[in-house]
């Protein structure tokens, strides 16, 4: 018998008629919060050597519609090895068509990155002897917000900021952050020991716990979307801002990386800080220099297609990268994988997934590496 749950971290999908395998229909939920659908996770049982056909009759009403356009979703049997699956949008209707060679079959909006492999990166991480775990404070469902430090902490060191999954869907973020750590706690590499001769680290591997687990795609558990609460951040709607703000304003910032998923641009790229009002010159140079730098670090970044910059002085500050860069007049970047393939550099297989995530989390250590003389 066809059986699909949700009960485990980051499942979500709402159930409108299983019974039959070629014609199972299915919502996109809401975040918890906040009216938001378009994160999906959900096993599937029963069903070995059928084919299914899974229609999510809502997916016109999700939050980027135009996200669906190309778009594989990802299967897995073991949560372990990802792969696309043929999918199709037509009328507004999502349409995934597979027919599973077991029993048991995970399906996802992208592939997961569960709060058990949180807390198991935050330990190896420790196991290092390179880094420390801080904790900065507690989310609204009292889930843990902790700061990777990583360096030698010393006054003169440039203080280098990444943070990641601020919307929580946007699971490449975090396997993207495993891909730093990977790197700069490689006590054989010799660009994390450069480094980190010069430079301090402080990494929050999931700004937002709650949502993650929850399986929402933008919002905390209280509906707050963390990318819009910097300005103005409160214990009771954004906590996780609050104190993550509130050490950045302890430590300074000399450089800072905010780990994101465009749900609709087939792309890896960088959103820069040209609208903010103190930007000049100086600023402009640096983010020239380090888009030239991670270019010659990874083929899989490219510089022609993105957002469209802003306008002088015209910068929305509740964002991190707005606030960041203006409080501390440093270069600060807001870094964007897709969800979809990376046009740049498909693969029909896989797409662009958490491997190839957690890889350019790695290169990205090359282009701070070549911008370190000029951070300050």
């Amino acid at each position: 018998m066809l059986k699909i749950s949700t009960q485990f971290d980051g499942g979500n999908i709402e159930i409108v008629d299983a019974h039959t395998p070629s014609n199972i229909r299915l919502k996109l939920p809401k975040d918890n919060a906040a009216n938001i659908r378009q994160w999906f996770y959900f096993r599937v049982q029963g069903a070995a050597y059928q084919n299914l056909q899974l229609h999510f009759i809502n997916a016109a009403e999700s939050a980027y519609p135009a996200g669906w356009e190309d778009y594989e979703a990802m299967c897995s049997y073991d949560r372990i090895n990802w792969f696309r699956v043929p999918t199709t949008y037509e009328n507004g209707i999502l349409c995934i068509n597979h027919t599973p060679l077991a029993n048991s079959v995970y399906y996802a909006y992208f592939e997961p990155y569960s709060y058990e492999q949180h807390l198991n990166l935050l330990g190896d991480s420790q196991s290092s002897g390179l880094c420390q775990i801080e904790d900065l404070g507690s989310t609204i469902q009292g889930r843990d917000i902790n700061l990777l430090t990583i360096g030698n902490q010393a006054a003169s060191d440039l203080k280098i900021w990444i943070i990641a999954r601020q919307h929580p869907g946007e699971t490449m973020a975090e396997w993207f952050v495993e891909g730093v750590l990977n790197r700069l706690l490689d006590h054989q590499d010799p660009t994390a020991r450069a480094l980190l001769d010069r430079a301090t680290f402080y990494i929050v591997p999931n700004m937002n716990p709650d949502g993650s687990a929850l399986g929402n795609l933008r919002t905390n558990a209280a509906g707050a979307n963390l990318n819009r609460e910097w300005l103005n951040p409160s214990m009771e709607r954004s906590p996780e801002v609050f104190v993550v703000r509130q050490k950045m304003l302890e430590t300074g910032v000399d450089l800072f990386l905010d780990i994101h998923g465009d749900e609709t641009i087939p792309y890896v790229f960088l959103s820069g800080n040209e609208g903010i009002p103190s930007f000049d010159e100086r600023l402009y140079t640096l983010q020239e220099q380090f888009k030239h730098a991670f270019l010659v670090a990874s083929p899989d970044f490219q510089d022609k297609y993105g957002y469209e910059k802003d306008a002088p002085g015209e910068a929305n500050l509740s964002l991190a990268t707005s606030y960041i860069g203006e409080t501390f007049k440093c270069l600060a970047y807001t870094l964007e994988m897709p969800f979809k393939d990376n046009h740049q550099w498909p693969d029909d297989d896989f797409g662009w997934n958490g491997q190839r995530s957690l890889r350019l989390g790695e290169a990205i250590l090359s282009p701070i590496y070549a911008i370190l003389d000029s951070l300050r």
